[in-house]
């Protein structure tokens, strides 16, 4: 076993082998900066291209008797080394090597600052340290400057000696846009261009794919840049020997593009600079993108309808025609390359203190380092390839990431479910895809297709509508419109909201018990044939929710409030068994074909005689009856997090998520069977397995992923035990989380479910809400607070007006604005079961 890192602390040594720390902005494109200082998983082009080796990086060479030459990473981590394709013969990655096999600096540091990732480099045989700090703009509030394509590095160097010394800062970029650079195609279509201190790179679009084509920016904030645009033009391997000569040697080279023949392969920039003794020196590195196309579209053609509403009525009501393809955000306000890289040099300087002004609000807390380090490291996801964002401002987004292309489409409603950090972060983006549910994706009868389609317009319904996805929209509306105040906005999406919740009713409550029995499928890849406490838990929280909206508005919602209370008494009187909420399996009085009619219809072949029996016998396949699902109060926790508040009798859901704990929660899975993917959590790791038998009656064939572990329900469990006044319980359940993704076999920034960066584990930021009980609510200008940590205590909190800090001082609730303004009348604090003095302030809180 590895040795135990400090939770929110630096990673070394082994804890250094799989961090890669993503950059970028919110649906513009990654480059991860590594643990070891090493810029990889380039992804600029619409999709993940995450297995593909660098071909940047940067060196230093200090002048002197002797030069000390290095590139500016530490040592290559361990499985790089013999763990690819033809490693046999000795090569690292797909470059030929030839970056991996140059000279590397001894140690390296890497420290995480969300969204700021900092790696420290020192080598006995470099006079000078090196400090590199990655970052790009990540500023809540301001959706479209944390939107950029740029990432900005920043190499520091500082001399310890009492000698002055005189180095070379480089860096060097094969074209990778023409993929792969030593590979060159006729006509040439890529190109090398000087710019102001810097260069671009150049791909025009191929004949009939208009897509291909894109541009990169590298340049520096020093005026004494020296720029070569013309490599040796034998491709990247051969140019590389001459490149390396010039760093080795503290030499540059200034030379223009080529004007004849064949364009540069690559190009490099270099700053000399001198040192005095304990003196310090920082070049600022900046990069940008301009991929203006793609061949992303996704979802069945069908007639356009009109659109009623739009993304922050930045979309025309008018219906439009669709682009051919998606299109980024980035692409619509900026024509070309020399735009964003413009804009991002005059802004650089300004938007670095405002992300800055985010990070040391977010990290002046008192709470639990793990909590802190699990919250941050998720929002990386919003950095990452699973998230698009379409020319009018949209967003949309994978379930995850796969190496090359992204994973399970459509902002999955069922799987978005969970994150919690973009309607706090970015509220403007979060309305966004509550617009595309209800309008682009749901027709007449308010049936919600629960994948949409890209670029955004109306889809098909041919699927089953997602039971936990559709309910939870409902309950993210109410959510939305506390958290922006805007009863303009509700009133528009309203009628839709009716017709969802209507659809849903009529489809799997038809009887109207207050209970879902018809089959409805869920996140779980499958559908639930009877009650179950987790959609039921769902439905009664939207029931309640569309109860308190229509009251607002004035509309009728009788029928809603009548089923709310039969649904709460089905849950506590028919699912709750005396421990925790389950699943009554139902198949023989429902609307539905019986399990084996439906097979049938489904496969269209004959049921197998053995299938046919084990249905006969226990009902459908991939349920879980008497299981203890983790997941079985999850209407209950979206409440919670939304602002709904109880739904249901809290002693019975307590004890529900006590059962969940003591049952599910293992320490060590050496033990656990897992027959479908256990890379989630195996061997030694802790984890909350996703749902078990205590009181027997497992079926022969439960729901697929039943044995796995999943952190998104971890993090949903944790706050939720949290929210109980278990911190003990939920803190254990994070750290096993965070231990697994310690750097040591996972990337520490890349939870994964089905594919990479994978969205429901953006559940961690609820986290913080679990310990603070801390939310805003626009519409009544209340603070609320209602902490389950003891004492005093300093927290983050995000409104859609502002950020600053939240907490208790002296037994007092305070709040310190950072940045924008919040208005609050009132702050309502209550901490274990006891109400607090509710100080009628109102005021408004300004940074």
């Amino acid at each position: 076993m590895s040795r135990q890192r400090a939770f929110n602390g630096p990673y070394t040594g082994e804890h250094l082998e799989h961090v890669a720390f993503p950059l970028g902005g919110i649906g513009a494109g990654m480059i991860c900066l590594e643990g070891n200082g090493t810029l990889s998983h380039v992804s600029l082009r619409h999709r993940p291209e995450v297995v593909a080796e660098s071909y940047l990086f940067s060196a230093l060479c200090v002048k002197g008797r002797q030069n000390a030459a290095r590139i500016l990473e530490g040592p290559i981590p361990k499985w790089k080394i013999f763990n690819k394709p033809d490693n046999g013969g000795g090569v690292i990655g797909p470059v030929i090597g030839v970056r991996q096999g140059l000279p590397h600096f001894a140690v390296a540091r890497f420290q995480a600052r969300f969204p700021f990732g900092v790696v420290r480099l020192e080598d006995e045989q470099v006079p000078l340290r090196v400090e590199i700090t990655g970052w790009s703009p990540f500023i809540p509030g301001d959706a479209d400057n944390s939107s950029l394509p740029v990432v900005g590095l920043e190499y520091r160097f500082t001399n310890p000696t009492r000698k002055t010394a005189a180095a070379v800062y480089s860096f060097h970029a094969a074209n990778f846009l023409n993929i792969p650079p030593h590979v060159t195609a006729t006509p040439r279509r890529d190109a090398v261009h000087q710019a102001p201190h810097g260069f671009t790179f150049s791909l025009s679009p191929a004949e009939g794919k208009p897509w291909e084509q894109g541009a990169f920016y590298a340049g520096v904030d020093a005026s004494n840049a020296v720029i070569d645009c013309a490599w040796f033009r034998e491709g990247w391997y051969e140019a590389m020997p001459f490149v390396w000569q010039a760093i080795a040697e503290g030499r540059w080279v200034k030379r223009l593009p080529f004007t004849e023949g064949d364009p540069s392969p690559g190009a490099s920039l270099y700053v000399p600079f001198t040192l005095k003794p304990r003196g310090t020196k920082t070049i600022r590195l900046m990069l940008a993108w301009h991929v203006p196309s793609s061949n992303l579209r996704l979802g069945e053609e069908i007639a356009p309808v009109p659109a009623a509403c739009s993304c922050a009525d930045k979309t025309p009501a008018t219906p439009q025609k669709p682009p051919l393809t998606y299109q980024p955000w980035y692409a619509a306000r900026f024509s070309d390359i020399d735009a964003v890289s413009a804009y991002w040099r005059e802004h650089y300087r300004e938007m670095r203190e405002k992300t800055a002004t985010f990070t040391r609000c977010f990290y002046d807390t008192t709470l639990p380092d793990e909590v802190v380090e699990a919250a941050a490291a998720n929002l990386t996801i919003l950095k990452s390839p699973t998230v698009l964002r379409q020319a009018d401002g949209r967003l949309w987004a994978w379930e995850g990431c796969g190496d090359g292309s992204g994973c399970c489409p459509g902002s999955c409603t069922h799987v978005w479910n969970y994150a919690q950090a973009l309607p706090h972060l970015f509220p403007e983006l979060e309305r966004g895809l509550r617009e595309t549910e209800f309008f682009a994706c749901q027709d007449e009868g308010g049936h919600q297709s629960f994948r949409a389609s890209l670029p955004i317009r109306p889809s098909a319904h041919k699927f089953h509508a997602a039971a936990d996805g559709q309910l939870g929209g409902i309950i993210k509306t109410f959510r939305e419109w506390r958290i922006s105040g805007d009863t303009a906005w509700l009133r528009r999406l309203w009628p839709q909201v009716r017709k969802s919740l209507d659809y849903c009713i009529a489809t799997w409550d038809p009887r109207c018990k207050g209970a879902l029995e018809e089959p409805h499928h869920n996140t779980y890849d499958i559908e639930f044939w009877g009650p179950d406490g987790m959609c039921c838990s769902l439905y009664a929280a939207a029931l309640k929710a569309a109860a308190l909206m229509g009251k607002a508005l004035n509309d009728d919602v009788l029928r809603y409030e009548s089923l709310y209370g039969k649904a709460r008494t089905y849950l506590e009187k028919r699912l709750f068994n005396g421990e925790y909420f389950e699943q009554r399996i139902e198949w023989k009085k429902l609307s539905a074909l019986s399990p084996v009619a439906e097979y049938e219809k489904r496969t269209g072949r004959p049921c197998p005689p053995e299938v046919a029996e084990l249905m006969e016998r226990e009902g459908p396949r991939n349920q879980y009856g008497k299981g203890c699902l983790s997941d079985g109060v999850l209407g209950a926790w979206l409440a919670e997090m939304c602002g709904l508040g109880e739904i249901l009798d809290s002693s019975k859901v307590e004890g529900h998520l006590r059962a969940v704990y003591h049952n599910n929660f293992r320490k060590n899975l050496s033990g656990h069977a897992n027959l479908f993917r256990p890379g989630y959590a195996v061997g030694n790791e802790g984890g909350l397995v996703l749902c078990t038998w205590p009181k027997g009656g497992k079926p022969s064939l439960p729901f697929l992923y039943s044995g796995e572990v999943w952190t998104g329900i971890e993090y949903q469990v944790a706050s939720h035990l949290m929210r109980t006044g278990h911190v003990r319980k939920g803190l254990e359940i994070v750290r096993a989380c965070r231990a697994r993704y310690d750097g040591t076999v996972r990337n520490p920034f890349n939870e994964y479910e089905c594919g990479s960066w994978y969205a429901r584990a953006l559940s961690s930021y609820a986290l913080l809400q679990g310990l603070t009980g801390a939310r805003y609510d626009a519409v009544e200008k209340t603070l609320h607070l209602q902490p389950s940590v003891k004492g005093d205590f300093r927290a983050f909190l995000a409104t859609a007006t502002g950020f600053g800090v939240i907490g208790v001082k002296k037994g007092k609730p305070f709040l310190e604005v950072k940045s924008g303004m919040i208005e609050a009348r009132k702050i309502r604090y209550q901490h274990a079961g006891i109400a607090g003095r509710n100080p009628d302030l109102g005021m408004q809180f300004r940074g």
